[in-house]
This record gives structure tokens, C-alpha cells and sequence, in this order.
């Protein structure tokens, strides 16, 4: 469904959509899952216009995004656990644990820990969201000074996307609604590494159980692997998840130039 709205909007607003792999987690990302998602997306006609490096080829890039703001008193090391955290806050997410800003002050030596975190100052983030509407979040409040890398001396998801959408140009970013609390936080990180021109935001809704659980295959949810495999065709595939996307009322057969004009319109 994500591919549906990223194609369909970039189409409708004459954008190019740009193919990147986030491969920061090294502990799960895999070779053959990439395969899987060209194969998948190839067969839809979801085509890129371009494909940007993946996050496991920047690790130097990142390295002087950190160095920088390490430099500027904007990130320091952290080696706190779980159990150290003393705040648990209720977001977006559900549960979250808003870390207090323990190692601010300490001091520690760079080479006592490999994870470092941003600081995140008071302050409200405000960003316009093309289908909710005007948003404000504190990051502060949220959670506190942010890890932008792990103990394990990998990269998080936070710091790699807002380096990599400053590098990349991006200026729309088409993703679930699950992710709406993050963007705050992504967009004080981009201030701080010197971004001026921040990107828009389309945070789409995701489709459901009536229980209010996400779909999964642990639940014995259909991908788009197992409906082609069962004699689907890629304009029913991308009719069922227009339907369930609240795009159109019925899963009839769709193309993505129909999808466009009804995100279009």
C-alpha cells in the first residue's frame, strides 16, 4: 500500500520517486530481502526514476554528520541501559521510554560506548502533513535526547534518514501513519546538520484488523508474494489495496495512473 501512495502522489505531483534501501540494521537485513522487494515492486510497475545508495554504503557520511555535531556539543556518548531509563511516556508507538538525558552532563569518554545520542533541547517542531493537516511535537517532551547510534555501532533509523533525505534532495516523504511521532524528531536532527528547506510530509493510514492490530504474515496475512502466486494480476493486487487504503470503494482492478488522478484529486 505504501508503493501505491508513493507512486500514485509522486505522479500526481510530477515528482520522481527515488528507490532507497535502509539497510542500517545490520542485524536484519538480508540480500535476499532486497531481492524480494525489486522482484515485488518490478512485477506492480512500480519503476524507479532513480536508485540512491543504500544506508550500508554511508556509513562514512554518517560518521562526519556525527563528528560535526560532537564538534558543535549536539551529540555525546550514552551507556545507559533499558533499566536506566526512568520515564515511560505513552506516544504514538503505544509505550515508549523517554530517556531523561542522564549522560548529558557526564562526560564520558568517547571510546566508553559506541552509542551517542542528539540533544534535543525544549521547543515545539511544527510541519504541515499533506493529509492530516498542520502538526506540532516536541522531542524534548516525546523523548528526550535520541540515540542516533547503538552500542553495537550501528547507525539508527532516525540519523540515517534525515542525513540521507538532506543528501538525497528528497522533499516529499510518503510513509505510514505509524511513523508520524518520529517526524519531529527527524526534523530537529536536519536543523542541526544544517538543513534549511525541510521536506513535506504525506503520512498515509495503514490498513488494519478490526482488533486494531497491524497486518502481519504471523497471522497469516497475503503479500504481494502470495497473491501473485495465487494467479493474482498486478491491477488486482494494487485494486485490493486501493480498496483497503479507503482509495476506492470496491477491490476492483486499478492501474497506478488511476490511483494518481484519485490521490490527485
Amino acid at each position: 500500500m505504501n508503493a501505491l501512495h508513493v507512486w500514485g502522489l509522486a505522479r500526481a505531483f510530477g515528482g520522481r520517486v527515488l528507490l532507497r534501501i535502509e539497510d542500517h540494521d545490520e542485524g536484519r537485513a538480508r540480500p535476499e530481502f532486497v531481492q524480494a522487494i525489486d522482484e515485488d515492486l518490478a512485477w506492480l510497475g512500480f519503476i524507479p526514476d532513480a536508485r540512491v545508495p543504500a544506508q550500508s554504503t554511508r556509513r562514512a557520511r554518517y560518521d562526519e554528520v556525527l563528528a560535526a555535531l560532537e564538534n558543535e556539543a549536539l551529540a555525546y556518548p550514552c551507556d545507559c541501559s533499558r533499566r536506566d531509563l526512568a520515564r515511560i511516556v505513552a506516544d504514538d508507538f503505544g509505550k515508549e521510554t523517554r530517556y531523561p538525558n542522564r549522560c548529558r552532563e557526564r562526560q564520558l569518554a568517547p571510546d566508553a560506548t559506541l552509542a551517542r545520542r542528539a540533544v534535543m533541547e525544549p521547543g515545539g517542531e511544527t510541519f504541515d502533513d499533506l493529509r492530516l493537516g498542520e502538526q506540532m511535537q516536541s522531542p524534548f517532551s516525546q523523548c528526550g535526547d535520541f540515540l542516533i547510534r547503538d552500542r553495537l555501532g550501528q547507525w539508527t533509523y532516525q540519523l540515517a534518514v534525515a542525513v540521507d533525505d538532506f543528501d538525497q534532495g528528497v522533499d516529499l516523504i510518503i510513509r505510514g501513519e505509524d511513523l508520524l511521532a518520529s517526524t519531529g524528531r527527524q526534523l530537529r536532527l536536519a536543523e542541526l546538520i544544517g538543513r534549511r528547506t525541510m521536506p513535506r510530509f504525506y503520512h498515509h493510514a495503514l490498513v488494519m484488523h478490526p482488533d486494531g492490530e497491524k497486518l502481519s504474515k504471523s497471522r497469516g496475512d497475503s503479500g504481494v508474494r502470495e497473491l501473485r502466486a495465487a494467479g493474482s494480476t498486478p491491477a488486482e493486487v494494487l485494486g485490493i489495496a486501493a480498496a483497503a487504503a479507503g482509495l476506492k470503494s470496491d477491490p476492483s482492478p486499478i492501474t497506478i495512473d488511476e490511483a494518481a488522478a484519485i490521490l490527485a484529486g
